[in-house]
This record gives C-alpha cells, structure tokens and sequence, in this order.
C-alpha cells in the first residue's frame, strides 16, 4: 500500500489590497473563499499541524482526504478575511507567528504589511486556530549563530505561551530553510514538529521535523487550486521554484563557505 501524503498549504497574506512586499504571496479574499469551497465540495477534511503529526507519530489513521490550511508571519488578513471563512465552514487552520513582526509590546518593525496584534491572535486562538512559531524576527535560521538561533526559538516559544498561557507544539521555518542543527534546536525548544516548504507533499518518512508544504500565491488559479489539494500534477506546478530553490541553495551554500573562512582566519 502506497504511503499516505498529505497536501499541506501554506498561505501567507490575505489581502484585498496587498503592498508590493506581500503582492505575489498573497491571495485576494474572494479568491480564498472560492477555494475554500472547493476544500468543502471536494470533501476534504482540514486538519491542524500538530493532529497530522500525533496521528503519524501514535500510528493512528488518518481521515478521510487530509488537507492542511497553514498561514506564515502573522497577517492581520488572516483575522479580518479567513477566520470567518474557516468559521463558516468549520475548517482547522494552523497560524505560524513571528512574535516580533505582531503589533505590540514585542514589535520589532519588521513586518512587510499591516499585522495582527496579539488581542487578534487570542480571538484566532479561541475559534480553535492551532498557533505556532515562525521565530521572533522572521531570519533564514541555518545563517545564525547558536546565541542568535537560540535567542529566536526562545523568545518566540516564550512570547507565545505568555500571551495565549501556553507554548506552542508546531514550528514553521521562515523562508523553509533549515539544517540539521536548526531542527535539532526546534525539538529541544520544545517543538514537536516542524514545518518547511520544499512544494511537495508531506509524508511520514519526511519525519517530524520536515514536513513539506505547497505554496498557495495570488495567481494561483482555482483550476491549479483544485490541483493541488487532489494531490495532482505537484512536481509539474513548482518545476520553475524547483530550479530557483536549487540554485539559490548554491549561493547560500557559498556564503557559509566564505563565512566560515573568514572567521577561521581572524
């Protein structure tokens, strides 16, 4: 028998009128409604992140057609346009905050468009939406250095469980990028799964620690929607981000490389 996959979708802004730094991975709210429907219609049955990963993890089965609904950063769209979409359709939904881009005490300013302040994520929080970190200021976590990564995790882990009075089990790595170090911070943080993006299905093989997701953008169109959450024509979708994501890594590659040099020469 095949191994389950599971389509786990990875929105960010929800926005009628998104600025230039959110425009490509947002999605109007007429368009998430629609595909919304379709999730229901198709019969697909949304799941929070940290129940796909205890069901895999306790070797429970799964429902019937799994599909995962997560949100990256911390919009304030998710609250003014998704919630009550998700709410009408009774739908669980993941949101991954960085504690430092959110409005109030914490911010940073470092968020690329209008955010959800904390009163927000609590109202998500009470409508059943599993919260999870992003980190504190959104960095690519495998560049950081041990005092930084572990100032990230501990103040996002931190942060969260003060302000929703407990911590959060589920991680997102901003931009998707991780390392075996950087997963193995995540879990002694106190994560007991993790998500990246990688644009494939995700499977129990992947491991906790590096779930894969598909990326859901303003131009993706109902037809390609439909697609993606049947689990169809996934490698042919992201062909083009498969050969920016590989050639990027090279650069970043490099950069580590020269990095690391440099501090060995000092």
């Amino acid at each position: 028998m095949a191994e389950p996959s599971v389509p786990i979708l990875m929105y960010h802004a929800v926005a009628a009128d998104p600025n230039d730094a959110t425009r490509t991975l947002s999605v109007a709210p007429e368009a998430f409604a629609e595909q919304m429907a379709l999730v229901g219609d198709l019969g697909l049955t949304p799941l929070g992140t940290a129940e796909l990963a205890a069901r895999w993890r306790d070797g429970r089965p799964l429902p019937a057609r799994p599909v995962l609904i997560t949100f990256d950063d911390g919009y304030e769209g998710v609250h003014r346009y998704a919630l009550p979409v998700l709410a009408e359709h009774g739908f669980a939904a993941t949101l991954f905050v960085s504690t430092g881009w959110l409005r109030g005490a914490y911010d940073t300013g470092g968020g690329l468009d209008r955010m959800l302040d904390w009163d927000q994520v609590r109202e998500l929080a009470g409508a059943g939406v599993e919260i999870g970190g992003h980190s504190h200021s959104h960095p690519q976590l495998d560049q950081l250095g041990e005092d930084s990564l572990r100032d990230e995790l501990t103040r996002c882990r931190d942060i969260v469980a003060d302000e929703l009075g407990a911590p959060p089990v589920s991680f997102a790595y901003p931009y998707g990028y991780s390392s075996r170090r950087v997963r193995q911070a995540v879990r002694a943080h106190g994560f007991a799964q993790a998500l990246a993006v990688g644009n494939g299905l995700a499977r129990r093989r992947q491991g906790p620690y590096a779930l894969q997701r598909v990326t859901v953008r303003r131009n993706t169109g109902i037809e390609e929607f439909g697609r993606l959450v049947e689990a169809r024509a996934i490698a042919r979708a992201f062909a083009g981000d498969r050969a920016l994501t590989k050639g990027y890594a090279m650069v970043r590659r490099a950069r580590r490389i020269r990095r690391k040099a440099g501090r060995s020469s000092v």
